[in-house]
């Protein structure tokens, strides 16, 4: 009989590194304010940068803005890249799966480090690892350093409300579990609660899984709340064309919001993200024209939105 066990492919692989045990979110919050941004999934794309500026400078009070990771991904060119890293560079930063492989100075064989499940296609993996490799040939020793000196997660306390901020979920960098499915399954209840119990957050912000989902859960151990932004920087929504951002606040937001619920003095909303799609779609395919990978990958998300409706995101 032929025991040997298939190590995963790289793209599917969920590096020793990327986890951590939900109590470490038991600690003095790094960030306290009133108004706070929730950025992930810009994926180099500039536009969406500018925009997300213009909504901050609109708020009554300047709000903190923590980019949770993913914030480089298209942006396979020198000035591109670097564009980026100035703008990251005046707010707060977390490193996703992609700060985290292009950091590294040696392949540990993570591909681009999704940890994808088994839904997603192999091909969608093998794109994903050429487009991190074309990613770390931009990047310079320099870069490298600044992105592996980037936390995985924060702590912030914004009104009554303790919020852990994540990429991926409350024990790994890249986790899948604060994805909508992963949400709504029965069997990720104990997992839930014990991540409740565990860590005393009533609010996780995460993005990894690039689509949008905020759910509000009543559990033994409290109520747990979590809102993942999907991506700041692509469409989120069927037939639809903007980013999304999770704000957490104690006043009101002065933008429209897509859908929020209120939790103890405090306003958790998405807000969308209008970007110059022109600017965006013209800079991707000048990089990534047809026939690349990121084409394949990304270009009918970027012009017509993945297949989500938003009823999707709220339950």
């Amino acid at each position: 009989m032929n025991l040997a066990v298939t190590a995963p492919a790289a793209g599917r692989v969920c590096p020793a590194d990327y986890l951590y045990p939900p109590h470490l979110f038991d600690r003095e919050p790094e960030i306290a304010c009133d108004v706070l941004y929730v950025v992930g999934g810009l994926y180099g794309n500039l536009a969406a940068l500018e925009a997300i500026e213009r909504l901050a400078a609109a708020e009554r009070s300047p709000p903190t803005v923590v980019f949770n990771g993913d914030f480089h991904w298209f942006d396979a060119e020198p000035e591109w890249f670097a564009a980026i890293e100035r703008g990251i560079a005046r707010h707060d930063s977390l490193r996703g799966n992609v700060e985290t492989e292009i950091a590294r100075l040696h392949d540990i064989g993570a591909g681009c480090g999704c940890a994808y499940p088994p839904s997603v296609s192999d091909d969608t993996v093998r794109r994903s690892n050429e487009i991190l490799r074309g990613l770390g040939t931009v990047t310079s020793i320099a870069a490298r350093a600044r992105l592996a000196a980037r936390p995985m997660h924060r702590v912030a306390q914004i009104g009554s409300l303790r919020v852990g901020i994540v990429h991926g979920d409350a024990g790994s960098l890249a986790g899948w579990r604060f994805g909508h499915d992963a949400l709504d399954d029965p069997e990720q209840r104990a997992w839930l609660n014990d991540v409740r119990r565990a860590s005393r957050i009533d609010l996780f912000a995460s993005t990894h899984t690039c689509l949008a989902a905020l759910r509000d859960l009543a559990l033994p151990s409290g109520r747990l709340t979590v809102i993942n932004n999907g991506a700041a920087g692509m469409p989120n929504f069927s037939a639809a064309t903007f980013g999304v951002i999770s704000r957490i606040a104690t006043s009101l937001s002065p933008h429209r919001t897509l859908y929020g619920i209120a939790r103890g003095g405090v306003r958790i909303d998405a807000l969308a993200v209008h970007y110059d799609q022109r600017a965006f779609r013209e800079q991707f395919l000048a990089r990534w024209p047809e026939g690349s990978p990121a084409h394949a990958s990304y270009f009918g998300r970027i012009t017509e939105g993945p297949d989500y409706p938003m009823a999707h995101a709220v339950a």
